[in-house]
Formats: C-alpha cells, sequence, structure tokens
C-alpha cells in the first residue's frame, strides 16, 4: 500500500488515509451559524476521500472572528448546524475535525473578495480588535486594545468552552489555531507582543497563552482523541519568532498531551518575504517531527500525489494537509489514487459508472 492512503492512528483514533483537508475560511455564515454552504464544501472534500475534514478557522468569541461573516463556536446555538456536518463527513468515511481560532488584532476585516482591505469600522458591523499589545497589523487595520490579564483569562475559558461545543458537535479533532498571525501566533511573536508582563518578555512568558490554553483543552477533550496545534514555524521576518522556538515550543506541547503539530509559516508580519514553492513549508514539519518527537503535518503548495507521497515515505511528516489544490479539485483524493496506482481506495457507489471512463452512463 502506498504511504498516502496508509490508515494513520492516534490516541484511539484511525484516520483512514494521510489526506487532511486543511482548514479554510469560507466567509460565509451568519452569526457565526453554519450554513448549507459550509456543508455542502465540507461533504463534498469527504467524498473526495478525504481521511481527515477539518473546519475552517471557527472562532470561540464573537470579536475573536477574522470577518464578520467567519464561523463561530462561541454559543450553544452553533451546535447543531456543524454536528449536522459532522455526521455527514462521517457518513462518508470521513474524520470530522475543527480548527478553533481567535483572530486577535487581524479580526473583524472585510469578506476578502470585496477588494475592501484593513478593517470594518464598528459603524459597519465591525468592532475594536484586542491584541497582546496596542499594536496594528499594518496601516489599513485599525490599532487593536491590548487584552488585560482578566480578559487573558477569559479568552482561555472561550477555547475550552469552545472545545467541548465541538465535542458536542461531534468533531473527533480538535486543533488550536496558533499560527498565521492570529492572536496565540501574536503573543507567541516578539513582533506583535510587547507586554512586559508574565504573558510577554521571554521565551517562556511569550508561550505561557498557548500553553495554557493546549493545557486546558487537553483537559477537557477525551484521552481517547486527539489534539492538534497550527503553528507558524517562522515569521520570515528577523528578530521574529523562528524554527528553532517552534521545536522548543513543540517539546513542551507534545508534553501537555498534544498530539500533532500542523506547520505552516508567516502571517504575523505585513512586510514579509516569503520564498514559496512547492512544499516550501515542509522542511519545517521534518525539523519539528525530528528535533521534537512529535507527529506532523505537511501543508503548503503540495498540489501531486507523488510529492505527497514522497514526503511521508521520506518521513518528513505524518499528514498531508491540502488547501488549494482542494478547492481546484474535491476529488484529489481519488485522483491520487490513480495516480499511484493505489486500487485500495474505492469511489463512491453513486460515482462508480464515472470512475470507469469506458463505462456508459444509463438512466439519465
Amino acid at each position: 500500500m502506498t504511504k498516502l492512503f496508509e490508515p494513520f492512528t492516534l490516541r484511539e483514533l484511525k484516520l483512514p488515509n494521510r489526506i487532511a483537508v486543511s482548514p479554510m475560511c469560507q466567509y460565509s455564515a451568519q452569526d457565526g451559524v453554519a450554513n448549507d454552504w459550509h456543508l455542502v464544501h465540507l461533504g463534498s472534500r469527504a467524498v473526495g476521500g478525504a481521511g481527515l475534514v477539518v473546519v475552517e478557522a471557527t472562532s470561540v468569541l464573537p470579536e475573536g472572528r477574522i470577518t464578520p461573516e467567519d464561523l463561530g463556536i462561541w454559543d450553544d446555538k452553533h451546535i447543531e448546524p456543524l454536528r449536522r456536518i459532522t455526521q455527514f463527513l462521517e457518513g462518508q468515511g470521513a474524520v470530522a475535525g475543527i480548527q478553533l481560532a481567535h483572530a486577535g488584532r487581524k479580526a473583524s476585516t472585510w469578506q476578502p473578495w470585496l477588494g475592501k482591505q484593513g478593517t470594518v469600522p464598528p459603524s459597519e458591523g465591525g468592532w475594536v480588535p484586542v491584541a497582546p499589545s496596542a499594536i496594528g497589523f499594518g496601516p489599513d487595520h485599525a490599532e487593536p486594545e491590548a487584552l488585560s490579564q482578566d480578559e487573558i483569562q477569559e479568552v482561555i475559558a472561550a477555547f475550552v468552552a469552545a472545545a467541548k461545543r465541538s465535542l458536542a458537535a461531534g468533531f473527533k479533532v480538535v486543533e488550536i489555531h496558533a499560527a498565521h498571525g492570529y492572536l496565540l501566533h501574536q503573543f507567541l511573536s516578539p513582533l506583535s507582543n510587547r507586554r512586559e508582563d508574565e504573558y510577554g518578555g521571554n521565551f517562556e512568558n511569550r508561550i505561557r497563552l498557548l500553553l495554557d490554553v493546549a493545557g486546558a483543552i487537553r483537559d477537557v477533550w477525551p484521552a481517547a482523541l486527539p489534539v492538534f496545534v497550527r503553528l507558524s514555524a517562522t515569521d520570515w521576518v528577523e528578530d521574529g519568532w523562528n524554527a528553532e522556538e517552534s521545536v522548543a515550543l513543540a517539546q513542551r506541547l507534545k508534553s501537555l498531551g498534544i498530539d500533532l503539530i500542523d506547520v505552516s509559516s508567516g502571517g504575523t508580519s505585513a512586510n514579509a518575504e516569503i520564498p514559496t514553492g512547492p512544499g516550501y513549508q515542509t522542511a519545517f514539519a521534518e525539523q519539528i517531527k525530528r528535533e521534537a518527537g512529535i507527529a506532523t503535518g505537511a501543508v503548503g503548495m503540495i498540489t501531486e500525489a507523488v510529492q505527497a507521497e514522497h514526503i511521508l515515505r521520506t518521513g518528513q511528516a505524518d499528514l498531508i494537509f491540502l488547501a488549494r489544490e482542494l478547492l481546484r479539485d474535491p476529488y484529489w483524493p481519488l485522483h491520487a489514487a490513480e495516480a499511484l496506482h493505489e486500487r485500495s481506495v474505492p469511489w463512491p457507489a453513486q460515482y462508480l459508472r464515472a470512475a470507469h471512463r469506458d463505462t456508459p452512463i444509463r438512466g439519465a
């Protein structure tokens, strides 16, 4: 069997293959509630053969949304619409995961297709963002309010409550979003964290909030089920967060019971020069896996089946997270199985006639 289609077990959860749908924001909810778009978008990737389908960055507080149209899980009303999705995903043989997030200073922005930059003002449905320090992300973004210590504790409590709701909604994997310049990453990076209390300054203080959140979620998440953390391995900026700090943090997260690091990069600095290219972040996944001794997921411009298979066979990562390639082709896993001559992967029964190109379609 190819490595890409080999099952992968974390704790007592068995993923049917090593292909994961990376969390991809759809900016299509109203008051945080999932709708038919989310069901069809996510469901089609499960039909397409992905082993793990991770729901987009889902905000633990209303003010933590990237846009006013983000998904949320800060209220019990969000549970049932999400449960509808998890039931469908599982019915297609996929495992349902959710990414819990807070956008921090990058919150309250416009839907990207509107062509507007920066912060949505309160007069137009936005709000004043919060952050570790009162430092805006860029010239088009509002200056955030620095979180007080009491407010930091409220954020931790919100992540825990969101994890409990996620379990009630039927998710089997929860991922903590600490990447891409959002709130938990903002605390990690000296570019955005200028605090002088126990949540800022040296490395131990800057990682404190993420460790607090990770430990608190691990305490309420079932021992049989895994918890992931998404990290930006580097800010790609001198004097920013770096790969060596990511390794040290991953070691600490492993000791708290975190099972896998989903390794991305960038997002804290609007001026970072990122050398993108095929698999450009995979080396970070390999470094963290090797030096921290924890399972990792690789993500970023992984587009070909042989490329994904090579990453796994050479031990650079344990999971392959696909984002834009799965937007272009929801059935990438099925096509990848064909490309790798993997015969153990069936098409959905409803699609078998199309899977065999020479079979005529009747009944249309």
